[in-house]
Order: structure tokens, then sequence, then C-alpha cells
């Protein structure tokens, strides 16, 4: 599945071409409410993260991370994998290492935060925190240590991965002194109060491959961690399982049933902590056709599927939950036609419809949604727009950027939404978005401040007419006037590195015009010039065509 060609993965968006569709647009109109608030519009879209922490401090990923601070400054958090792997630090596509653990020739601890500082420094000094990965296991403490450095290509077997660094450890006591002296280095380097802020979570997917010991031993791993973290920091925020799949089979409840009534292995206690809990959900993209098929169904049923899980818990269903890894496939770092969606505006488009209904199928269950982490970031050494799930190439930010640029604007109460090719969130549950396109929106009401999130989605990655939409606006508390309105939209001619990079004749090697063109192009665009709307007994309406696969935030402004 995995072993594509990059040239398929690059172009595999343009392979998708059929004969001209229609381009008579169709009408949909979408109705809101102002004066109907469903809670407060929390932001889950602030989490990012990625397997190779190391290049977060290169050149491209250290501009990403203070882009990504941008959004929402000391409310942003990274997450990433490999924070505890044995190396030098030298980056590679699914392998990172910092070295903070090694032992002398008689087995005692040498600790080493120099990389794992230098890494949580570049984020906390462009406005991003850490979203703390408690893993991999150390090379000196592996109960398999050999082999241990693994070296994956996107044509390798993906089980190539699970080397050394997935094993337990040979003293559960040594892991947790381990990470009580990590948290203690934490609490001395950057005080209380900030450590306090982060999330610190125990591995990663122990359901599969990145977990080589049984779920009992994950539950000692577990143990053993969070009482490191707290005897260091009694106040951290601790959690987990990141089990893959949605619940993962009986994973997520079996896990649960541990912390709700369990023997803790480190301290012979029942129960133990766990302050927010994390799970993955993705979604299924295939080649069918001569196209790309997204599977947001996919997706949306390991949300759902989970959320039910922690839901059944009385204890738990208000616990916060982020979903530790939410994205449209299972692998940043693979290539392939199935994944040809990663550059073009079939992920942006994608994001927005897939983020709006997150908060829909957490009110579904009555549980607490605090966040989702897209699993993408940005690659050094590679080519651009190489087919890699991420947010930028080389410097140059991809469309979906663009879509957390628009969430990131988005603040108070989210407000009730009507759409007339709104797919519904259970036949897209079960059916994906495989007949008509799902048209609909996002809507937040903030004081004098209105915005709308609408987003034109199908699952097939081929031509279609534009949707002819119908804005309505009832129960605007603001009195009659002038409204300023300022569009924003990313489709193929806004917000598109990639469109202008195919215009540009694909360079690999840009020229500094060039760059700066494409450097551009990434940012997210107004459709026009801001204009001014007039409010009439408390309505609104404006209309606009949306192409499809595209995505606009109206932000009404009442000054």
């Amino acid at each position: 599945m995995f072993g594509m060609c990059l040239a398929a993965s690059v172009f595999g968006a343009e392979a998708a071409a059929t004969p001209d569709a229609p381009s008579a647009a169709f009408p949909v109109t979408i109705r809101i409410d102002a004066a109907h608030s469903l809670g407060d519009l929390h932001p889950i879209w602030r989490f990012f993260g990625a397997d190779e922490p190391n290049y977060s401090t290169m050149k491209n990923g250290a501009k990403l991370i203070g882009e990504l601070g941008a959004l929402k400054p000391k409310h942003v958090y990274f997450r990433t994998h490999n924070l505890l792997t044995t190396g030098d630090g030298t980056p590679a596509l699914k392998w990172g290492s910092t070295n903070a653990y090694t032992e002398d020739a008689a087995g005692n601890p040498v600790y080493d935060w120099t990389i794992v500082d230098h890494i949580f420094d570049t984020g906390l000094q462009r406005g991003v925190k850490p979203y703390v990965q408690i893993g991999f296991m150390p090379e000196a403490m592996s109960t398999h240590p050999v082999p241990y450095r693994h070296h994956w290509t996107p044509a390798a077997k993906y089980d190539e991965i699970y080397t050394g660094w997935a094993y337990p450890p040979k003293d559960y006591v040594k892991w947790g002194e381990l990470i009580y002296q990590w948290t203690k280095h934490c609490v001395e380097k950057y005080g209380r109060a900030e450590v306090e802020s982060w999330y610190w979570e125990v591995w990663n997917e122990p359901n599969i491959g990145y977990w080589r010991g049984t779920f009992e031993e994950y539950c000692k791993l577990y143990d053993f961690a969070v009482d490191g973290v707290r005897r260091a920091l009694p106040t951290a925020r601790v959690g987990g399982p990141e089990v893959a799949g949605g619940a993962g089979g009986d994973f997520l409840h079996k896990f649960l049933e541990h912390c709700a009534r369990g023997t803790n292995s480190a301290t012979g206690k029942i129960g133990s902590p766990l302050d927010f809990l994390s799970f993955h959900a993705k979604g299924y993209p295939g080649f069918t056709d001569s196209h790309v098929r997204m599977g947001l169904s996919n997706e949306f049923n390991d949300i759902d599927g989970a959320f039910a899980v922690v839901a059944s818990f009385p204890e738990y269903k208000r616990t916060p939950i982020v979903i530790g890894e939410a994205d449209p496939d299972g692998c940043a770092a693979c290539q392939g036609p199935q994944l040809g969606y990663r550059n073009s505006t079939l992920y942006s488009s994608y994001t927005a419809a897939a983020f709006a209904r997150m908060h829909d199928l957490a009110a579904k269950h009555g549980v607490n949604l605090e966040g989702a982490v897209t699993w993408a970031f940005t690659f050094e050494d590679v080519p651009y727009f190489a087919g890699f799930r991420q947010l930028a190439t080389n410097g140059i930010d991809l469309p979906v950027l663009s879509v957390f640029r628009m969430m990131s604007k988005m603040s108070g109460d989210r407000l009730a939404v009507e759409s007339s090719a709104d797919a519904g969130l259970e036949a897209i549950r079960k059916h994906g978005v495989r007949l008509t396109p799902d048209i609909s929106a996002l809507a937040a009401r903030d004081g004098d401040r209105l915005t709308v999130l609408v987003w034109h989605y199908h699952d097939d990655d081929v031509p279609g007419a534009p949707a002819s939409v119908e804005l309505r606006l009832r129960d605007l508390p603001w009195g009659d006037g002038a409204v300023t309105l300022t569009h924003y939209r990313i489709d193929e001619r806004h917000s598109n590195a990639f469109t202008v990079w195919k215009d540009l004749g694909s360079p690999q090697e840009p020229t500094p015009a060039q760059y700066a063109q494409l450097e551009k192009a990434g940012q997210l665009t107004p459709l026009r010039d801001p204009q001014s709307v007039t409010v009439d007994s408390g309505r609104l309406e404006t209309r606009f065509d949306l192409p499809r696969q595209a995505v606009s935030l109206l932000i009404f402004d009442r000054k």
C-alpha cells in the first residue's frame, strides 16, 4: 500500500481529471440563527503533531512552528514522537531522537536534556506549548534493544519501524525515575505555572506495533510514568492512552477500567490519574476510477465509537478528550496515488468539514472535546510538494494551513446552522459523501463580530458544479444599519501555492522571485475587498458562488 512512486503522489490530484463537469451553479441556502447559541465554540483545531521532533528545530520547521504559534499565541500545542528515543538528534522519515537517557558502564542513569530542551524552546519562543508524549523507550532501558535505529522509506513495509524503541523497559522503577527527572527538570527550567499548562501523555498507539508489550504491561508503563510526573509536579495534567482506531477494539474500555478501578502498579492504590484521555481517528482514502476517493466516514466512525466508550463511564464522561491524531489517512510520511489529495484543496475542504462535525459528534454523546491533533507538519530536504501529509513544503504553505487560519479567526458562541445541502452527520458517518456534495457551515458570534466558515466538500476528487450559496442571517442583535463583510477564500486561485507552483512549471529550484511569489500565494487570501452590507430588521442576506473543494470564511463586523 505504501510503496508508491513520488510522481504519482505529487500529481495524483491531476490524474483525477475527467470530462468537464457542468458549469452551471446549483442553489444552496444556509440559514444561521444568531440568537440560538449551541454553547462556546471551543478552539479544538489548535493542536498539531509529527513523528519527527527534530524537524521542528530546523529552518523550515521553526518557520512553520512560528506560523502555528501566531494563530493563537500560547494556546497552540505541538505533539511529537521520539522525545526519549536514543540517538544524536538527526531526523529522518518517521524517526527522531534526543539521547535524553543513557547509562554508564555500571548501569547508572545519565540524563541529558539538551536536545529535548531545544525542541521545547523552539516552540515556546514562538507561542507553541508542548503536548508532551512520554516515549519512546531509550536503548539502554529496552528489553529488546537490538535492532534499535530503523531506516524507513515510503517504499518499505510499515512494520519495519517497530524496533527496540517499541519495547517495555527492563526496569519500571528506572522508567518512572526517568520521567520524574524529566518533569523535575522542566519545572526548574520553565517554571511550575508553565509546565502545569502542558499535556503529559503516555506513549503512542499501544494497541498496535508501537507497543511490543502486553496490555497489562502498558498499564504498568502508564502507572509508573504518571507517578513520575506527579511526584515532580502533583498538579501536572496527565493522560492517555493515544489508542489507534478510535476505541481500538476493547483497548480503550479496558484502559478506562484500569484507571477507574484497577490496581496501580506504581503506588499499589486503586486507580490511576487520568486528567484527559486520547485516541486516534483516521480517514481511509483510496484510488478508484482514476481519481482519489476520500474516506471521511472512517474517521467519523473512529470518533463516534470512542466517544461512545467514554460516555459509558460516568466518571469520565466530562473528562477532556484530545483526539491525539485526527487525519484523512494513517501515514504522513507515506506517498502514493491514493494520497494525491494532500497538496490540493481536497485536503483543505475535507479538514473544514471534518473539524466542524467533530463538535456535533461530541454533542451527540455529551462528551467534553478539548481538541484534535492534526498529525501534519513539514519535512526537510525533500522535493517541493513531494506528496507527504504536511502543512508546508520547503517553507511554502499548503492550502490546508489556511483552514486553520480561518478557524483561528472564529470565537464566541457556536450558532445553529441549517443548510439545504447538508449531507447529514449520520449519513456521512455511515456512507461518506459519495452522492451529492456536503455544503454547510460552522458559525460563531462574539460580541459585534459574527463569523461563518462554509465548505463545499465531496469524497470524490472529480470536477463538479459550483454552489450558488445564499447565506441568510437572522435575529442579529446589532440593530439596523451597515456591517462590514470580509470574505476569505481557499480554492484553485486563492490561498493556493500549489496551483501557482504548477503554473510556474513545477520548479524544484525556484528563483528568489518565484519563491517570494509562492510564499505570498500560500497565505490566506481575501476573495475581494471588504464591503458594506446592510442589516434590516435583524436580518442580513448575501450571495456568493462556492466552487467544489472550496472553503470560505465570512466575517461580519458591526463597529
